[in-house]
């Protein structure tokens, strides 16, 4: 992804991502066994298809890329391109040598490529900062390249992308425009390494918003197919940077300027240009009719590893749906067609999206098969620590080219943690079994088997090509994947909650309710617990449900493509938008409601709520999945969409019993991929409180947790519990408790009691599994709220507590007796003004998650933003130290000391 310090020649907008793209590829022959991928000189059609590690970010470790090969060639694909952007020495300090640690890697990642029938593209980019006419700079590139063919690498790639036109002085007194010092450099380094079979070229305009005026009349795209040497491939991304849609038409523009078919270099699936975004949809807006126009593709995709099962996938079945290379003015048998056609006419049938016009793949069929796959990963036991990585730098010792011999991959090797991984990825730690590369003898199931981190699984080679069925071609894959479809549409689905309800125990049940988003909580910190086996007398402990195909296809359609939300994201949005829009129609103030309107806003709103608990369900079962290595990388994703659904969720649920006719919301017509942050994104602007981003801001825990809370509006029943939990969250931390039993309620009567009683309307308590923890309490305008107060709960309270004498020293308890026999000092009306309501707001310390709290404080705001309010304020004692820093989280601030302020209390607002 392209970064802000990243120089980029030609601007964007910000629904369209900087390029963290760049370069691809490699050949390899077309007919691709599924299991061996073997680059063959034939009469045959080569097509590179793979993988690219181009983006910004964290390179991916040693055991990932390996574990990417094997999957490569279990899937039909043939080539990797390495060139992660935060490998300083491929890019930022691309004249630094390789150290011996960095060189050993890198030998092992090569010779693993090739074990796994990977064709293996090491990629330099030069262009930020090289002086073309330089022949000191060409001789320090050659040096670099000459290290790189030592460890084994046949096949290179020279990118220029990301980087600014203009050439210096000295280069613009020798070539006459940029792109003839690009060729010249290019050509010149072909030439030195013995013109390769596979050479690639990213140029500096690598799609067409980037190409001045246009594709067709671009100079610098002209000069490049006319001088760049016939031998050497060219990369590029589409129509855009992340392209929606690459059609025939486009890539045959640019085969003609450029004089040869290029390498896609696709960003469908990237997602470094928006931390909150990931993108598991299928590989889609790319007919296979381009197949045999292009020389190959290759995915850039999303920086987490293990989320790209999906694109991965997708693509190889895209890539084998028509690998021969078959254009539509070659009529195909109805052997060769209908199969397919068939399947695909009845999976769109019905379906609200446009019709698939490609009778060879559809993107809805190869997700079902991919996530179908992915499924069975879930629950294979897995983890291992992706952030240890080989400790070395710029000023790492280099490895002198000539002297280079292959050392032992068991030698020691410094190992450090950091945040982002430097230069190479790392070896094993030290307690680890030396990564040899061999084959396993006597593997089976090598694909599903998973091993724990002292082995690497994807140095595993399928050895038993006898139990490989050549026949199979992706006609009769589809063709079982759509059977199993059907056949799993006509079950019902299957119910064990009678069982499971009697294998769990009270205490860690799950409320089957589906209102209810509480669920027992689990964290890698209990994982490393002996299992406990219950004895004769004892009932077994909760098992967590495991992951269904149901939860998965969720999960990619919450987090779908760039362009495009998945089906049940989208009705997720439409349903929360018209409920949003047509609030006043179970408004409290409704002077004439509609009975049949009223029906249908609750009708749907409860089937929205449904939706959101199938999201916390998915949330849960996927928290307590057995593979840690694929949650560690879906984890922030989930608990980002969790946490705002959960708001959403809540706030649809006031909407519905406590909404004022007065309630507006902001227009949200734009379309969800016009903005950052995704599905996500997409909910916190519809929200009131839109611009809150610092309550949106829930950072997971350190620790994953399948742990829930729910959050709603409070109801009259809830009184007791929210007294109960006042008190103890008052009480919380004192040696002797300074109240009596004779005052059970003086603590909720001081400090809640009139909220509840005189504007329930805006209350929300926070539940867990025990029950109620939290609440969040407020008005809209202190200003008759206090007026209620003093004529209605104020003399009820008089009457319930007698006066104490003030005369004396009195105990805590008789302080609060006193207040509701005081008079208590107004606010100036120029502090009102800005911040007319009141809130208060507090969460038992038993709540560990810091999270929740922002999403009371979030469902509180809402609801008073939503009916007129445009700030809030709380009061808090001098010496609270805690509700002082409690509220300062949660974007409070301490308002100037104005005349009239209470002496003895701290008055914090925030603007709405």
């Amino acid at each position: 992804m392209v970064q802000k310090d990243k120089i980029v020649e030609t601007s964007q907008s910000e629904s369209e991502p900087s390029p963290g793209v760049t370069e691809a590829g490699v050949e390899v022959q077309g007919s691709v066994d599924e299991h061996s991928i073997v680059v063959e000189r034939t009469g045959r059609r080569k097509f590179i298809s793979g993988v690219v590690e181009g983006f910004y970010g964290r390179p991916w470790t040693m055991e990932q890329r390996k574990e990417l090969f094997r999957r490569q060639q279990k899937w039909g694909l043939n080539t990797y391109l390495y060139a992660p952007k935060d490998d300083y020495k491929h890019r930022m300090f691309w004249r630094e040598m390789y150290s011996v640690e960095e060189a050993e890697q890198l030998m092992t990642l090569i010779s693993a490529a090739k074990e796994h029938g990977m064709e293996f593209i090491y990629a330099i980019s030069p262009g930020l900062d090289i002086t073309f006419s330089n022949q000191k700079e060409v001789s320090t590139l050659k040096r670099k390249l000459d290290q790189v063919s030592h460890f084994g690498c046949k096949s290179f790639a020279l990118l220029f992308d990301d980087i600014d036109h203009n050439m210096c002085p000295a280069d613009k007194e020798v070539f006459s425009s940029f792109a003839h010092a690009q060729v010249s450099i290019t050509n010149e380094i072909f030439q030195y390494l013995g013109e390769p079979e596979t050479f690639l070229f990213c140029p500096t305009e690598y799609c067409g918003t980037f190409c001045y005026p246009n594709v067709a009349q671009s100079p610098y795209l002209r000069t490049i197919g006319e001088k760049l040497l016939p031998g050497i491939e060219i990369l590029w991304t589409g129509p855009k940077v992340v392209s929606k849609d690459i059609t025939v038409e486009s890539i045959e523009e640019v085969t003609k300027i450029l004089r040869r078919p290029p390498v896609i270099w696709d960003n469908i699936h990237a997602n470094d240009y928006d931390q909150k975004r990931l993108f598991l949809g299928p590989y889609k807006g790319r007919s296979t009719e381009l197949i045999p126009r292009l020389k190959g593709v290759l995915t850039n995709p999303n920086c987490e590893f293990e989320t790209n099962f999906v694109a991965i996938h997708t693509l190889a079945t895209w890539y084998k749906s028509n690998m021969n290379g078959v254009r539509k003015d070659v009529v195909m048998t109805d052997s060769e067609d209908s199969t397919v056609s068939i399947q695909i006419k009845l999976e769109n049938e019905g379906s609200d999206e446009e019709l698939e016009t490609d009778i060879l793949y559809s993107p809805q069929i190869a997700l079902k098969l991919a996530l179908s796959e992915w499924l069975n990963e879930f629950g294979v036991p897995h983890q291992y620590n992706s952030r240890q990585v080989a400790h070395s730098g710029v000023n790492s010792s280099s490895v002198d080219v000539p002297s280079l011999t292959a050392p032992s991959l068991g030698s020691s090797t410094t190992v450090t943690t950091v945040f982002q991984q430097p230069i190479m990825s790392p070896t094993a730690p030290l307690n680890e079994e030396p990564h040899t590369l061999h084959k396993e003898e006597d593997e089976e199931d090598v694909e599903v088997e998973k091993k724990d981190s002292d082995e690497e699984p994807m140095e595993m080679v399928l050895e038993k090509q006898d139990e490989v069925e050549d026949a199979k071609n992706v006609n009769q894959i589809l063709t079982k994947i759509v059977k199993a479809t059907m056949a799993e549409d006509l079950k019902p689905m299957d119910t064990d909650k009678e069982s499971l309800t009697e294998s769990k125990s009270p205490e860690m049940s799950i409320q089957e309710d589906l209102g209810s988003d509480v669920a027992p909580m689990q964290t890698d910190e209990q994982l490393n617990k002996e299992v406990f086996v219950p004895g004769p007398n004892e009932k077994p402990l909760f098992t967590a449900e495991a992951l269904t195909l149901e939860d998965l296809t969720l999960l990619a359609e919450l987090f779908y493509l760039p362009y495009e939300h998945g089906p049940k994201a989208v009705q997720m949005l439409k349903e929360f938008n018209w409920l949003r829009a047509n609030s006043s129609i179970v408004s409290v103030n409704s002077k004439s409601k509609d009975p049949e309107k009223v029906t249908e806003w609750n009708s749907r709103a409860e089937n929205f709520e449904k939706m959101c608990c199938s999201v916390m369900q998915m949330f849960t079962r996927l928290s307590n999945s057995a593979n840690r290595t694929i949650l560690y990388d879906l984890y922030p994703y989930i608990w980002d969409i969790k946490s705002i659904i959960s708001m959403v969720k809540s706030f649809v649920q006031w909407l519905g019993c406590r909404s004022q006719s007065s309630a507006q919301f902001l227009s949200g017509d734009q379309e969800p991929w016009a903005f950052r942050g995704g599905l996500a994104g997409e909910f916190q602007r519809l929200l009131p409180i839109d611009g809150a981003n610092d309550l949106f801001y829930q950072p997971p825990p350190s620790m994953p947790t399948s742990k829930i809370y729910s959050i709603r509006p409070y109801f009259t029943e809830d009184e007791a519990a929210v007294y109960k939990i006042c008190k103890e969250i008052y009480t919380e931390g004192c040696e002797e408790i300074p109240f009596s039993d004779q005052e059970p309620d003086l603590i909720g009567d001081r400090l809640v009691g009139g909220f509840l009683t005189l504007s329930p309307d805006y209350g929300f308590v926070l539940e867990d599994e025990e029950g109620i923890c939290g609440y969040a309490l407020g008005t809209v305008d202190v200003k008759p709220f206090v007026k209620k107060c003093r004529i209605s709960w104020i003399p009820f309270m008089q009457e319930k507590y007698n006066k104490p004498d003030s005369g004396k020293d009195l105990s805590e308890a008789e302080k609060m007796m006193l207040s509701f026999h005081e008079e208590e000092e107004g606010l100036p009306e120029s502090f009102l003004r800005n911040f007319p309501s009141l809130i208060k707001v507090d969460i038992h310390t038993k709540v560990t998650d810091p999270s929740v709290a922002k999403s009371m404080m979030g469902c509180l705001l809402s609801s008073l933003k939503a009916n007129g309010s445009h700030g809030a304020f709380c009061e808090v004692r001098q010496l609270d130290k805690r509700m002082l820093d409690f509220y300062g989280k949660l974007g409070c601030f301490e308002v100037a000391k104005m005349e009239g302020f209470p002496k003895d209390v701290i008055i914090m607002g925030r603007s709405l």
